[in-house]
Parts: C-alpha cells; structure tokens; sequence
C-alpha cells in the first residue's frame, strides 16, 4: 500500500519536536504519561463525534484519515487512466454512435473498456458519473448545455456529502482545548482532595492536570486540525478530477472529436498532476494503431 510519507513525516516532526523541547528543558518524560488525561480527552472526542453524526459520516471520517496515510489517489497515472479511458469509450461511440457502446454504460461491470481499468471499475461513484450521463447522452432530447448543468449538480452534491466529516472532524478538532480543560478541572478536584498530604503527591496531581490541557491543545492544532485540513484538499483534489470528466464528455456532445474532447479535458487537470500532451497522444494513438490492426 502506498503512503503519504510527508503526511507521516510531518506527524513525526509535531510530536518529535514537542518531545524534543520537553527533553531540553530537562523535562521528565513520566510526568507525560497520564492514561487517565487520555481516556477523558479521547473518550469525550469520541463520543461528541458519535453524538453529532450519523454513522455513515463516521465511516467517511475513518475512511478519510485513512485516506491521508495512504496518500490521495488522483496522481497523474490516474489521470492518464481516466483521460484514455475515455477516449476509448468516446472513440467507439464516434464510429457507431452512442448505440455502438450502450452495452458498456448500461452494463459496466461487463465491459472490456472499463475492465481494463481496475482502479476506476472499483470507483462506483466514477462509474455511475460517466454511464448516467452517457446514457442520457444517448435520449438524443438532451442539449449539451443541459448535460452540463446535470454533470454540475452532480458534482455539488457530491462534493457537499465529502465535506461533511471533515466539517464533523474540525468541529472535534476544535473542541479538543475544551476538553483537555475539563481534563484538568478534574485533575484538580483530585488535587483538592489531596491538599494536606506529601508535597511530592500534590505536585504529581498538578502537574497530571496541566498534562490535560496540554493534550487537548497539541491533539487540536498539531493533528486532528490539520488531517481536516488535508482532507479538505483531497475533496478539491476529487472535484477537480470529476471536473476533468465532466469537460471530456461536455465536449463530445458538443461534436468534437474524441482526441479533441480528451486534449480539452487534459487542460482541465490540475498543473502538479498534469500529464504531458505527448504521453496522452501516444497512448491514444497506441489504441487507434491497436483497433486498426485488429
């Protein structure tokens, strides 16, 4: 499985740093081991987040900061796949209409064209995407310009339900300095009780209490904050990828031809995963040698 080593990384880096900063000031690393601090500030986090959301949310949010880890999956490869896919489908709607391939949009999971391309058969959103609208490309009543229109309601629905657990885990991010100070209120209702005993024990339980506070404000601003962050990114990384597709088949309706309407939508890719003009072309003008030969 592929990573995200600078997401990694940089969760090393927060941690390493803090705990290298401690050590420097000839802290002892025991007095941060509070389970108890943790079990608060964790349990509580996790219990606003079952409150405030329905479970498929939840499952997104799991899926989401898994995602981070595992690094975002629309890399210039993906876009190659994506834009040649395409172009094979368009390419043999060209020659015998939409007709020619309504077996692969109505029945996908059966299509050599699709199952060529593992990675976007097992996207089923992508799937529905790109057969939903050739299928209503295919009516022949619909105009191009209302295609497009569906293609973009499609897309902002879509992308407000991706928005949605990492709205849920900022908002859990946020309340994390609120927690950790319930974490330490109660660790000085303790050290309340202790009042009167060995001056070692009461500072032990202050120094347990302060622990709570600190968790709650690193969890916040050195983690949970910014995985939302990146998470958004990643949801404008998938809406630019369903914008690619959206330009591709906007262009055929339109009339172009399909070298022309893959080309359209290269441009459309973002510039850091853009692949080249050459590696598209050769790859389109591979199939066309390929189909010829055939």
């Amino acid at each position: 499985m592929k990573k995200n080593m600078v997401a990694i990384i940089g969760i090393v880096v927060v941690f390493g740093a803090v705990v290298a900063g401690y050590l420097m000031e000839k802290g002892n690393m025991l007095v941060l081991l509070q389970p108890a601090e943790l079990v608060i500030i964790g349990g509580a986090a996790l219990g606003t987040i079952l409150i405030a959301n329905p479970l498929h949310i939840i499952k997104s949010i799991i899926g989401g900061v898994t995602e981070v880890i595992t690094g975002s999956k629309y890399t210039s490869q993906r876009y190659l796949d994506s834009l040649k896919m395409l172009y094979d489908l368009l390419n043999g709607a060209r020659r015998g209409g939409l007709a020619a391939i309504e077996n692969d949009f109505e029945q996908p999971e059966n299509s050599k064209i699709f199952s060529a391309y593992p990675a976007i058969a097992k996207s089923p959103h992508v799937l529905h995407f790109i057969c939903d609208t050739l299928r209503t490309a295919s009516l022949g009543t619909v105009e191009p310009f209302d295609l497009d229109q569906m293609m973009e309601l499609d897309m902002d629905v879509h992308h407000h339900e991706t928005s949605l657990p990492i709205t849920a885990l900022s908002t859990t991010a946020d309340s994390l300095p609120g927690l950790g100070i319930v974490a330490a209120v109660l660790g000085v209702v303790v050290t309340m009780g202790a009042l009167g005993g060995p001056p070692e024990e009461i500072g032990h339980k202050v120094a347990a209490a302060l622990v709570g506070t600190f968790l709650g404000i690193l969890l916040c601003y050195g983690l949970l904050g910014p995985i939302a962050s990146h998470m958004a990114k990643m949801a404008d990384d998938e809406k630019s990828y369903f914008n690619v597709l959206r330009v591709c088949i906007t262009s055929f309706v339109k009339g172009n031809p399909p070298i022309l309407a893959v080309e359209m939508a290269r441009r459309a890719v973002p510039g850091h995963v853009r692949p080249t003009y050459h590696a598209l072309e050769s790859l389109c003008r591979a199939k066309d040698s390929q189909a010829v030969a055939a």
